[in-house]
């Protein structure tokens, strides 16, 4: 009996986020393809169907996060809208929050992964230049400043984010991690220029402006992270 359309894509995204989480929690040498496959309840012997190598499922792991509108996390109570003009400070908190560095398994994997990047083929490390070079592009146009400058600023600021979150998780004692996390924050937020609410007259929060409909639509709707 044949599978119903839609099976094959669904079945190696199961296989990605199975690896994923793998990954996240033991590493990538670690981890084995009959682990990855377990996961999704299939045997080893189907991965090669829909991946080269275990290199080439790594690459595909790595450019999930800023590069992929469907991919979801489950940081809950945590969101981005990349069609906010505010963008940049959303990706700071939600990338500094409490919530990923507790989600070991769900964390980005430019946090859980960047030794083993260092490690791996070119596939992969090109994936990780792919996925922080995404990042730097949405923390970019959330900043005010023009010219070279804020590119620059946006490459230390996505820069600040990963390594920060990376140190933290080191850390044995919680409250050093959480003051580090709180620490990288408030100068991330410093340097892109949004560590004040925006506030209206009569002192409230203000929404931050949306995108027109057309630009919003090109550069992906919202993004759970």
């Amino acid at each position: 009996m044949p599978y119903p359309a839609g099976h094959r894509p669904a079945v190696k995204k199961n296989i990605i986020d199975s690896a994923r989480k793998l990954f996240n929690r033991h590493g990538f040498e670690s981890v084995s393809l009959h682990q990855i496959m377990a996961g999704v309840g299939l045997t080893h012997g189907g991965f090669y169907s829909y991946f080269k190598s275990k290199s080439d499922l790594y690459a595909k792991v790595l450019g999930c996060f800023f590069t992929d509108p469907e991919w979801k996390s489950c940081w809950e109570g945590v969101h981005v809208d990349l069609s906010s003009t505010d963008v940049g400070s959303q990706v700071v908190r939600a990338y500094l929050s409490r919530q990923h560095f507790e989600d070991v398994e769900n964390s980005c994997p430019m946090v859980a992964l960047p030794t083993d990047v260092a490690r791996s083929g070119i596939s992969a490390r090109r994936a990780f230049e792919t996925v922080f070079k995404a990042m730097v592009n949405v923390l970019e146009r959330s900043l005010t400043q023009n010219g070279r400058r804020r590119r620059t600023t946006a490459q230390a600021i996505a820069a600040l984010s990963i390594g920060g979150m990376v140190v933290a998780r080191t850390m044995m004692d919680r409250a050093l991690a959480d003051e580090l996390r709180t620490a990288c924050m408030a100068v991330a937020l410093d340097l892109g220029g949004w560590d004040n609410k925006r506030k209206s007259r009569n002192g409230k929060s203000k929404q931050a402006p949306r995108l027109p409909a057309s630009e919003s639509r090109n550069r992906s709707a919202v993004l759970t992270v």
